[in-house]
């Protein structure tokens, strides 16, 4: 694919998804994500080709003016959308598949701990929520939501749903469920107290049958 042609996916992809988006002109001149991503791809390439200390000033650069770090050495797909993007940060080994839509305040980190590939690696159509922990080596699938807040440190398979912290897998029949949003997605700590009350008033009624029986 020609740069020019990268250049145009980038624009339409941030206009599929940002609803508040009216024009390409709008996204190229004033939408940190999109000038990040543009950046990133040069530092990527100096990166590659091993000028690395020109790549880290392109990446500090951009951080500075936009507020998104991203190491000049994380691999970003085709057609990633950064809405927003304040407090981003992309770890070095990072891998980002194609499609995704990655929210304000979101971290894909490493734990300290690991060495060599650090960071984790996302699939394709994957949605991070706002202020998402993404740590450690760990693999993403594909069609994965990562609900705003979450904290995940362990792998997550195709068609999930993430949230909590530590982050808590909800699968809905093993389909990726395109009916939720970021704000809209299941607990399923709530869940599991709503049965469990449910359950102890059911407990409760054989309890008070078993009493009136044995008077």
């Amino acid at each position: 694919m020609s740069w020019y042609s990268d250049y145009k996916e980038d624009i339409k992809s941030f206009l599929e998804h940002d609803p508040a988006a009216s024009s390409a002109v709008q996204v190229v001149l004033l939408y940190p994500g999109f000038k990040a991503l543009r950046n990133h791809r040069k530092a990527n390439w100096l990166f590659r080709h091993n000028f690395k200390f020109l790549a880290r000033a392109v990446s500090q650069r951009c951080a500075h003016k936009t507020g998104i770090e991203i190491h000049p050495g994380a691999t970003i797909g085709r057609r990633v959308c950064i809405d927003h993007g304040t407090g981003i940060v992309i770890g070095e080994t990072t891998e980002i598949g194609n499609d995704c839509i990655i929210y304000q305040g979101v971290t894909l980190g490493g734990t300290g701990k690991d060495t060599g590939k650090r960071h984790p690696t996302i699939g394709n159509d994957v949605l991070i929520g706002a202020g998402a922990k993404v740590l450690g080596p760990i693999n993403i699938g594909n069609n994965v939501k990562i609900a705003s807040g979450a904290v995940v440190v362990k792998d997550v398979d195709d068609n999930s749903t993430v949230v909590g912290v530590p982050g808590r897998i909800v699968r809905v029949d093993g389909e990726r469920v395109d009916d939720l949003d970021q704000i809209n997605l299941p607990d399923p700590v709530m869940n599991a107290i709503r049965d469990n009350s449910i359950l102890i008033e059911e407990l409760s009624r054989r309890i008070e049958k078993l009493e009136e029986e044995k008077k």
